[in-house]
């Protein structure tokens, strides 16, 4: 999988829009413990390259960056693009599909029964903004050390903490971590912080249209009910 995911890069212009972000990263000044890339990917594209590695995107797409990571870490040390980076763990990667097939699994409809949305996918979600809160930081990515100046871990990049969708703030940043190797408690590395802006919008379904309306397509009795997104 990982050849594809370079053939398709070179192929689709995202390998040269890498190496155009890589080359901001070296040439700041700022030292960085997360390097985040957005890569755009078209998901037909993938998968008439390799049928596994589009389904595996559309359908597992936390582990499917994974595997990008893999390639952009092993891209960034044989070109040396960053001087700077150290581990694999110091790469996010987001991936942001172009489009979702147009099939009613990939569409989130909160109106529709049974709600068989345990899977961490792609949906695709329409409906109408009815507010929107102000724009607020949250941790993209941190660094931690252990405590003890004995451990091989007190200092390198060993311990990265980058935020995954769908998690909670404290998936990312808490006081109770330990060391792997001396089980000593783990410090944030303040200056390496990484933080990104998030909104949340609370949002309904565009059914309600219709009852703002004063009918219904159809007779039966029905509710509406907002849900909350957040942008980040």
């Amino acid at each position: 999988m990982r050849e594809i995911v370079l053939v398709y890069l070179d192929r689709s212009g995202g390998l040269q829009k890498f190496m155009h972000d890589c080359k901001k990263y070296n040439d700041s000044k700022q030292s960085y413990a997360v390097y985040r890339f957005v890569i755009s990917i078209n998901p037909s594209d993938i998968a008439e390259l390799d049928a596994t590695l589009g389904n595996y995107i559309l359908h597992s797409p936390i582990q499917a960056a994974e595997i990008f990571q893999s390639v952009c870490f092993i891209a960034i040390k044989t070109l040396s693009l960053i001087e700077q980076l150290q581990t694999e763990a110091q790469i996010s990667i987001l991936l942001k599909p172009t489009h979702l097939p147009p099939l009613p699994s990939y569409i989130l409809s909160l109106s529709a029964f049974p709600f068989n949305y345990t899977s961490q996918r792609f949906y695709m979600s329409e409906g109408i903004v009815i507010a929107m809160g102000t724009v607020t930081k949250y941790t993209q990515g941190a660094r931690f050390l252990c405590t003890e100046e004995t451990c091989p871990f007190s200092e390198g990049f060993r311990y990265i903490r980058v935020h995954l969708p769908g998690a909670t703030e404290s998936a990312t940043v808490r006081n109770d971590f330990v060391c792997s190797s001396c089980s000593s408690p783990l410090q944030e590395d303040m200056k390496f912080r990484v933080l990104g802006d998030k909104q949340i919008v609370e949002m309904i379904d565009a059914k309600v249209l219709n009852a703002l309306k004063g009918y219904s397509n159809d007779k039966s009795h029905f509710r509406i009910q907002a849900f909350t997104v957040f942008l980040r």
